[in-house]
């Protein structure tokens, strides 16, 4: 996901639909929640002081907003950097912004029509519930690894490595790289943190310059020797006339390793964590196909993986009576969103067996997440193995979360099961 940054300030806002929390403020990050409320219950539209844009909180406008076209991922394909006032890139970090130029996540039409359209065939429903006994394989796999122990660490045990193995899978990576294409995503992902410093810059252009180089030498022999997997699919896919550069194919690689166990990983850690916190009995939630699905969209819901997605305003509007420029910045909270009294019952209680279930964790519109129906799966095999190999499980001690606010992540999830 971009670090999509406003571009000039605005300072013609009202004190009183004004908004303050540090991102990175422990006693926030810990639990954007009270802050939600407060939102829910005075304005969830709202102009947020630390990122200077407008945000908006509510259930109902950011489904609409995901949805709206007049807001996009891209700004420079109807204006210039030099009509908005917008710095230079950076040269320090090219190397990373070469791996977002051709992002699926960053393109709008008809760029993001052409990508999309030879990417999706691969990760349709139909095509995805093929891999869900290689899925519960790789989950039992883990387990059979820690299993002999006193405690884990679910997240690095477990959590991170079923995505990430999984997607490596899918595009044609050997599955022992897992490992090193997690350590690629993570430094990367690093860029996203609010406040940013140079180090952290730094580091993540290096790790975006390793993966590319990495990527480099394995298209160049799929070229040579062309595989039944997703990098020859995309290498070979043509819409038209029309086939994807090396370039791009490398920049929707990236994308899908990254964001393809992200959300996957937080969502696992947020959902075993939200279970053994309910005090629900965990069989009774995994007891059927159903109530499985209803659990993992529950977990969806209650603790979204990201929490704010932000997009531009491509020409001069108004809305909720807000009147942005071209190239304003707004938030959508989909964090926030998913707890919002006015859409959900008790919409701070984890129930999963809730009738009012709904979520906006994987966005809308467009940018709906391609990896969705993977994610599902894999969120419904990771969590209802974990509990029916270790029913006695519980937490060794009270977790933490990452200091990433967009990315709602546990540092780690120590759990025992004696």
């Amino acid at each position: 996901m971009a670090a999509i940054l406003q571009l000039s300030p605005i300072t013609d806002v009202p004190p009183e639909r004004r908004a303050s929390a540090a991102p990175r403020d422990p006693v926030f990050f810990q639990d954007p929640y009270a802050f939600y409320d407060r939102l829910h219950a005075s304005n969830p539209t709202f102009f947020w002081d630390e990122y200077g844009h407008w945000c908006f909180a509510g259930f109902k406008e950011v489904s609409a907003l995901l949805r709206d076209k007049r807001f996009g991922r891209d700004i420079l394909h109807v204006s210039t950097r030099e009509e908005l006032g917008m710095p230079a890139p950076k040269p320090h970090t090219a190397d990373f912004d070469l791996t977002e130029q051709y992002s699926l996540l960053n393109l709008e039409p008809p760029a993001h029509t052409r990508l999309r359209t030879l990417v999706n065939r691969a990760f349709v429903s139909r095509h995805v519930e093929q891999l869900r006994p290689r899925i519960v394989k790789l989950a039992n796999e883990m387990i059979d690894g820690f299993e002999h122990e006193e405690t884990v660490d679910l997240i690095k045990s477990y959590a991170a490595l079923i995505p990430a193995i999984v997607i490596a899978e899918m595009i044609g990576l050997p599955a022992e790289m897992a490992p090193q294409l997690l350590a690629w995503s993570n430094r990367m992902v690093a860029m996203y943190m609010f406040g940013v410093t140079l180090e952290r810059e730094l580091d993540a252009n290096a790790a975006a310059a390793e993966f590319t180089d990495y990527l480099r030498g394995v298209v160049a022999e799929r070229r040579r020797a062309p595989r039944e997997d997703l990098l020859t699919h995309m290498l070979t896919a043509e819409q038209g006339a029309e086939k994807l550069s090396d370039e791009e194919v490398m920049s929707t690689t990236i994308l899908l390793l990254n964001a393809g166990h992200e959300a996957t990983v937080h969502t696992t850690g947020n959902g075993i964590k939200a279970i053994l916190e309910s005090g629900l009995d965990p069989q009774s939630l995994f007891a059927s196909e159903q109530q499985t699905e209803a659990t993992v969209e529950e977990c969806l819901r209650f603790y979204a993986p990201l929490h704010m997605f932000t997009r531009y305003a491509l020409s001069d509007l108004e809305v909720a009576g807000i009147q942005l420029r071209k190239g304003d910045v707004i938030g959508l909270m989909l964090g926030a969103a998913n707890r919002d009294p006015r859409r959900f019952s008790d919409a701070n209680s984890f129930d999963p067996f809730r009738a009012d279930y709904a979520n906006v964790s994987f966005g809308a519109g467009i940018h709906f997440c391609i990896g969705a129906p993977l994610a599902r799966i894999e969120l419904q095999v990771a969590m209802r193995e974990l509990f029916r190999r270790l029913p006695k499980l519980k937490l060794a001690e009270p977790p933490r979360y990452n200091d990433v606010y967009h990315f709602h992540g546990l540092e780690r999830l120590m759990v025992s099961w004696h």
